[in-house]
């Protein structure tokens, strides 16, 4: 399955870290103080985007002009870091698939939409950081996903071509991302998407990391 691959990109909210819950119930909670009547459905419409993205796009849908959307995405993001603190757990397997990877000598990094503040506040919150070799935010990167510049700018820290990193992500655009960056892409949809065939997007699918694990891992030397 990894034939000439020497590094995998996790994304990292719904892959690493089980934080899909938690920021529904902060933007649930943040853009209803603002003025704008918000579902779970809500949430969703927006998975992959970059969260200043999320809230300039329902800012102008709904014309909120009495918050600058720099000053909402900071309170968003300071409301989930408290959370990811006292609540913030690791996905099914993902230790277990750190560790192998590891030791099986492969580079690791991660490519996310969220900002550096909060990837380094999932980093410290889960004691993982030690895992990877790279950490990479498009926060101030020209394009977010499904642009795959944060693939690009991930292979290339690790002095890596495309084509030598397996991305795992769990939303469309993330997906979208990793394979107009040419690299391949394993897919771990949560319920909601189990059935959603935009998924056959991917190279692979896994139910979770777990599955991931039992792999006969050997990087190509």
């Amino acid at each position: 399955m990894l034939s000439g691959i020497k590094a995998v990109i996790f994304d990292m909210d719904g892959v690493i870290i089980d934080s899909e819950p938690l920021w529904r119930r902060v933007m649930i909670r943040s853009f209803t103080e603002a003025g704008i009547p918000f579902t779970e459905n809500d949430c969703r419409i927006t998975t992959g985007l970059r969260f200043r993205e999320v809230a300039a796009y329902w800012f102008g849908r709904h014309h909120i002009t009495h918050i600058p959307v720099d000053e909402f995405d900071a309170l968003v993001i300071q409301r989930l870091s408290d959370l990811i603190r006292t609540e913030g757990r690791p996905m099914r397997g993902v230790l277990k698939a750190l560790e192998h990877l590891k030791q099986s000598g492969y580079k690791i990094a991660v490519g996310t939409s969220s900002n550096t503040a909060f990837m380094n506040t999932v980093m410290d919150a889960l004691k993982i950081r030690h895992y990877f070799d790279v950490l990479c935010s498009a926060e101030h990167m020209a394009y977010g996903k499904p642009h795959p510049e944060v693939f690009l700018t991930c292979a290339a820290q690790m002095g890596l071509q495309p084509k030598e990193c397996l991305v795992i992500e769990d939303s469309v655009n993330g997906i979208v991302a990793a394979k107009a960056a040419q690299m391949k892409v394993i897919a771990i949809p949560d319920e909601e998407n189990k059935h959603n065939p935009k998924f056959v997007l991917a190279d692979y699918r896994m139910e979770s990391l777990e599955d991931f694990v039992p792999q006969k891992l050997a990087p190509e030397v």
